[in-house]
């Protein structure tokens, strides 16, 4: 990774949404330019955590190496900070570190953006409805469309389909909930935002209860959402689990859906894991 690419950052707040889920926020360089969509990669020195500086007296020199990791940007390509979502994985070197963020941190960040699960990848004219199916941290991503007056703009309805293992992990709904009064408003005949919440561990009044690929077989998202899934007025977004990207894919392929390559196609995903 080229040097030049490199900037420092300062964490600015943090959220724990669950002992292995939390999100945080940083500042964002007056030149960085982002698509909604994109992932960006991030990079922590865990010596220079204040966690780790308060804990050791000493260096430890397995601490002192800079560690990236590719992370999609949660945050409107228009807001003044930049918001990621994390999981924590126990004996990851990067996020096991990341978890003890504190307010003032330093973070490294590539100021190149990555990705193509943006919007723009599609060719006009587009379809009215947008699927938008994501678990866990996949949601990022959508967010970040979510909070593009475009996305508003273009489409009749915005399907969004989040699943996670428990209601408790399910982060940001009341972000959620309150997209469609802060972004739909703001454009003439904005897109109906449709969420459907997923746990598949635990029951959850108005949830559904399997995995999508099921839910999409079955119909039972179809019905939820109250919209046809159809190739000829749909395009369909995914970002999650890699198990989950995959089955959900073939089951949309079976469906009469094609990957999109060149701007031809309906189903976009994002490969970064």
């Amino acid at each position: 990774m080229s040097e030049k690419n490199v900037v420092p950052v300062t964490v600015l707040s943090k959220t724990t949404w669950t002992p292995n889920l939390f999100s945080f926020t940083v500042t964002r360089p007056d030149s960085f330019k982002f698509t909604a969509g994109q992932f960006v990669r991030l990079g922590v020195n865990p010596s220079k955590l204040k966690y780790h500086q308060q804990q050791n007296s000493t260096t430890d020199k397995a601490l002192d190496e800079d560690i990236f990791r590719a992370y999609s940007i949660v945050s409107s390509p228009f807001d003044e900070e930049l918001e990621f979502f994390s999981i924590v994985i126990a004996d990851g070197a990067f996020t096991s570190q990341l978890q003890h963020l504190q307010v003032g941190d330093e973070l490294m960040l590539n100021t190149i953006p990555f990705g193509f699960l943006t919007l723009a990848r599609y060719q006009q004219p587009l379809p009215k409805d947008l699927w938008l199916l994501a678990t866990g941290t996949g949601l990022a991503p959508f967010l970040s469309m979510l909070q593009d007056l475009q996305t508003w703009e273009d489409y009749e309805h915005i399907i969004l389909a989040y699943s996670a293992r428990s209601q408790e992990e399910l982060a940001y709904v009341e972000q959620i909930e309150q997209l469609q009064e802060n972004f739909g408003s703001l454009v003439d005949n904005p897109a109906k935002l449709i969420f459907i919440p997923i746990v598949t561990r635990e029951p959850m009044a108005g949830a559904l209860t399997e995995r999508l690929p099921k839910l999409l077989v079955d119909g039972s998202l179809q019905q939820k959402a109250g919209v046809p899934l159809d190739p000829e007025s749909a395009h369909v977004m995914l970002c999650g689990n890699p198990e989950m990207v995959e089955d959900t894919k073939e089951t949309l392929k079976t469906m009469g859906f094609v990957m999109n390559r060149r701007g031809e196609g309906n189903i976009a995903v994002e490969n970064y894991w």
